[in-house]
C-alpha cells in the first residue's frame, strides 16, 4: 500500500488553501473531497468578502479558481468520503467509504467542514442562495432595507438577528416555542433591539417562492393550540439554528468540544504529532472563507516543517 507524505480531507476553502501550499511545498498532497465537494461555498452564490476580488465572485467559481490552482501545483484529488481514521501509530490509516483501498499517509489535514443545520424542506433546500442562507455575515449585505425573517432559539441565532439589524429595515426572529436556549445576555440584547420582532410558539412550514427563485415570504404553523397557518411576507431567511462539524471519522481519537468542534493548540495543532485540523471544522467563532483559508495555509505550514523534521 502506498503511503502518502499528506492526505488532506475537505475540499472547502481551508482544504483547498492546504492543498495549494503543500503542492507547492512539493508534498503531491491527495485531498479527500468528501460528501460535499467544495464545502459551503459551493452553496453560495455571490462572494464580495474574499480579498482580490473588487466586483465580487460566485462561490463556486472561487472553489474552481482554487481547485485549479492546486491542481496546477502537483495536487491530486479524490472524489469520496474517509469513513473511519486510524491514528494510533503513523502511518495513519484512512477507510474509504465507497470501500476502496485504504490510505495510508505520514501527516494528516483534517479540513472537514462543518454542515448547517436546515429545516430540510424541499422549498428551503430549492431557495439556498436565493434569499435562504446560513451565513448572516457572508449574506446580510443583500438584503440591505429588506425585512428579513431568522429562524431558531439560541444563541446563534441571537447573533445573526443582531448582526442583521446592520442592513435590514426589521429582522423577526421565529422559535417553535416561547423558552430559549440562547444566554440571558445574548436574549436581553436581542429583545432591547428596536428592529427585532418575535414570533414564538411558531414553525416555518415552507419558503416562498420557489417558482420565481427568490423568497418573497414563508408559510407558518403555530405550534401549539389549533396549529393555525398563515403566510408571511419576507425577504430573506437566515437559518441560526447552529451547525454540525464533520467529525464522525475520528470517534474519540481527537478532543472536542460540547458541540463537537475539534479542539486545537497553537491555531491548528490536535494533540496527535502529524494530524492537523482547520477551518470550519475547528472554528466555531468566524467562520468565514478567509479564516477558513488562512488556518489552511497554517496547517500546511506546519506539515512541511512536521515531515522535515521527521525526516
Amino acid at each position: 500500500m502506498e503511503t502518502r507524505q499528506v492526505v488532506i480531507l475537505g475540499s472547502g476553502c481551508a482544504g483547498l488553501t492546504a492543498a495549494i501550499y503543500t503542492a507547492r511545498a512539493g508534498l503531491k498532497p491527495l485531498v479527500v473531497e468528501g460528501h460535499e465537494s467544495g464545502g459551503q461555498l459551493s452553496l453560495t452564490t455571490l462572494v464580495e468578502n474574499f480579498p482580490g476580488f473588487p466586483e465580487g465572485i460566485q462561490g463556486p467559481q472561487l472553489i474552481e479558481n482554487m481547485r485549479e490552482q492546486a491542481a496546477a501545483f502537483g495536487a491530486e484529488f479524490l472524489a469520496d468520503e474517509v469513513a473511519e481514521a486510524k491514528l494510533g501509530a503513523r502511518p495513519f490509516t484512512l477507510e474509504l467509504e465507497d470501500g476502496k483501498a485504504p490510505l495510508r499517509t505520514q501527516a494528516l489535514i483534517i479540513a472537514s467542514g462543518a454542515r448547517a443545520r436546515w429545516l430540510d424542506l424541499p422549498s428551503e433546500k430549492a431557495l439556498i442562495g436565493h434569499g435562504v442562507s446560513s451565513c448572516a455575515t457572508c449574506d446580510g449585505f443583500f438584503f440591505r432595507g429588506k425585512d428579513i425573517l431568522v429562524i431558531g432559539g439560541g444563541d446563534s441565532a441571537m447573533e445573526e438577528a443582531l448582526f442583521l439589524t446592520r442592513f435590514a429595515s426589521s429582522v423577526t426572529v421565529v422559535h417553535r416555542r416561547d423558552e430559549f436556549r440562547a444566554s440571558k445576555i445574548m436574549l436581553e440584547r436581542a429583545r432591547a433591539h428596536a428592529k427585532i420582532q418575535w414570533v414564538l410558539n411558531a414553525e416555518v412550514i415552507e419558503v416562498l417562492d420557489v417558482a420565481k427563485q427568490e423568497v418573497t415570504g414563508v408559510r407558518l404553523r403555530a405550534t401549539k393550540g389549533e396549529k393555525k397557518e398563515w403566510e408571511m411576507p419576507i425577504a430573506a431567511v437566515f437559518l441560526g439554528i447552529g451547525h454540525t462539524p464533520n467529525t464522525r471519522a475520528f470517534g474519540n481519537q481527537l478532543p472536542t468540544d460540547t458541540d463537537g468542534y475539534l479542539v486545537t493548540s497553537e491555531y491548528v495543532k490536535t494533540p496527535v504529532e502529524g494530524v492537523y485540523a482547520c477551518g470550519d471544522v475547528q472554528d466555531r467563532k468566524y467562520r468565514q472563507a478567509i479564516t477558513a483559508a488562512g488556518t489552511g495555509c497554517m496547517a500546511a505550514i506546519e506539515v512541511e516543517r512536521f515531515l522535515a523534521e521527521a525526516d
